[in-house]
């Protein structure tokens, strides 16, 4: 396993997720409810801003590894899928919009895994209707974590929005994904019925 600053950073992200989750769960420590979404949501941000600033690194100085590149999607699903789930148990979230966008993320990385033992991992890459529903997501939680006003702004109704808009973008990008995808599957499927006969 290649140990570096950006590889550094990933496991960072990784160890902030329990701390996002369990701010909510801290014995009373005399925090009201949106001091601990303030708490939550910094982390957030924070473990967000390193899922950026590793993968800055990892091609500046030319650090990019095989163990990385597994390690750093990795991350953020833990870290978006900790963090729905936190939310879905605040009442903040409904669980319908958290089981499209975590169950979509286990398919298109299931997808991507099938796609690169065949050596076809790039007809799967992110696109940017991916970038867009990953933005949005990345605003959205952070937002309901705090759930509050926040400089004139409601982030619990601009938090649901964007969350919903991530939604809608999580099912339209995973159609793109399987439709790139489908191609490759039949000329698969059609080499190994061939094969058995």
């Amino acid at each position: 396993m290649p140990f570096n600053i950006p590889i550094l950073l990933t496991w960072l992200r990784v160890a902030l997720i329990p701390l996002v989750v369990g701010v909510f769960y801290l014995p009373d420590l005399g925090f009201s409810t949106l001091q601990l979404g303030l708490i939550s949501s910094v982390i957030f941000i924070v473990a967000a801003v390193t899922d950026w600033f590793d993968g800055f690194l990892a091609r500046r100085w030319n650090q990019t590894s095989a163990f990385g590149a597994f390690l750093d999607p990795v991350a953020d699903k833990l870290m978006v899928a900790g963090a729905l789930l936190v939310l879905v148990h605040l009442g903040r979230v409904d669980p319908i919009i958290a089981f499209v966008i975590i169950g979509r993320e286990i398919a298109i990385s299931a997808l991507r895994e099938w796609m690169a033992q065949i050596g076809a991992s790039k007809s799967v890459a992110v696109s940017s209707i991916g970038k867009i529903k990953t933005t949005a997501q990345m605003v959205a939680i952070p937002m309901l974590l705090y759930y509050g006003g926040l400089l004139g702004i409601d982030t619990r109704f601009w938090g649901q929005v964007l969350l919903l808009i991530a939604a809608v973008l999580t099912v339209w990008s995973m159609f793109y994904y399987l439709r790139k995808a489908w191609p490759l599957i039949k000329e698969t499927t059609a080499a190994k019925e061939s094969n058995k006969q």
